[in-house]
């Protein structure tokens, strides 16, 4: 080893070559080393890909008929859906739909609530303008306006996440989230977990108890009362969570179910599918005929795509 002396004597001999030297080095090591997203990219599929090995049993046989499982909670003051499903498309696929804004509006559209849904680039983070109202037509200015930051939390060629949140919505309810997280399959497939999730206060709680015990009266989810199908379905803010989520989660999968189709036919291939799809648990999700429902998301596309700016309702 050397001492302190011969050290120095070593550096100057060496001179500046061998600085250039250790600074390439250290560069390369830094450049080699993931970054803290990259890891926590990582992590997140691995236990994305944990939870779908935990869910493989009941994926393969379900109540709806296809790969989905749907688990949802009531905390104070929020109540959370989480759908999780195998995509019947590629990573691919699926992760070109929904990095970016563009699409989420196509795949919003089709909820029967959902009125107008347009992405700006205007402001950072992208803001979706989605307006949200009855099961029938209706003018936007009779719709209640949220505005949906959407962030890219991670787009990597193993995991994809994107985050959309609303501050306010309505009833009185708050901090709208909608979530997406996808890893691949070695079948080539998809697994995909789709979160929904709001949340309320005093104000909120009433008004939905108000909405529920008129409007919303007799409406339930999709998970038995304490795991007992004797008993029911849950009902209430966990019902109608399930029941929005379980319409998301079929908004995707019509919307991947519609791009083998030529252009020109994909908006009825998915108006179709999301209305037959639903048509499925008539309990949950009946709303009104399909004559009517295709009509009026024909009308709402077109109003989507001509009019840029929507109208926000007045106070």
């Amino acid at each position: 080893m050397y001492n302190k002396v011969n050290f120095r004597a070593v550096v100057n001999a060496l001179g500046a070559l061998t600085w250039t030297w250790l600074l390439a080095s250290a560069s390369h090591v830094l450049a080699q080393t993931p970054s803290t997203a990259e890891l926590e990219s990582g992590v997140n599929a691995t236990a994305l890909l944990e939870k779908h090995a935990a869910l493989e049993k009941q994926l393969g046989k379900t109540a709806f008929g296809r790969p989905l499982v749907l688990e949802s909670f009531e905390d104070t003051g929020s109540v959370n859906g989480n759908a999780y499903a195998v995509l019947d498309a590629s990573f691919g696929t699926v992760s070109t739909t929904f990095k970016g804004p563009t699409h989420w509006c196509e795949v919003m559209i089709l909820h029967i609530n959902t009125k107008y849904c347009r992405a700006t680039s205007e402001a950072n983070p992208t803001v979706l303008k989605v307006n949200i109202g009855k099961k029938t037509p209706q003018e936007l200015e009779d719709a209640f306006a949220l505005e949906f930051a959407m962030r890219q939390v991670s787009a990597s060629s193993g995991y994809l996440a994107v985050r959309l949140n609303a501050e306010k919505g309505p009833l009185g309810t708050n901090n709208y989230r909608i979530e997406l997280q996808a890893v691949p399959l070695p079948s080539g497939k998809t697994f995909m977990h789709l979160r929904y999730a709001y949340g309320y206060g005093v104000a909120g709680r009433l008004a939905m108890q108000g909405y529920l015990a008129t409007v919303g009266s007799g409406k339930v989810g999709f998970t038995h009362l304490n795991g007992d199908q004797k008993q029911g379905y849950v009902g209430g803010m966990r019902g109608t969570v399930e029941r929005n989520t379980v319409r998301y989660y079929l908004a995707i999968e019509a919307y991947l179910a519609s791009l083998n189709r030529p252009a020109a036919q994909q908006l009825d291939a998915r108006l179709e599918h999301w209305f037959d799809a639903t048509e499925q648990f008539p309990q949950q999700l009946h709303e009104i005929d399909r004559s009517s429902y295709l009509a009026m998301k024909r009308d709402e596309y077109l109003r989507q795509q001509t009019q840029t700016k929507p109208a926000v309702p007045a106070g």
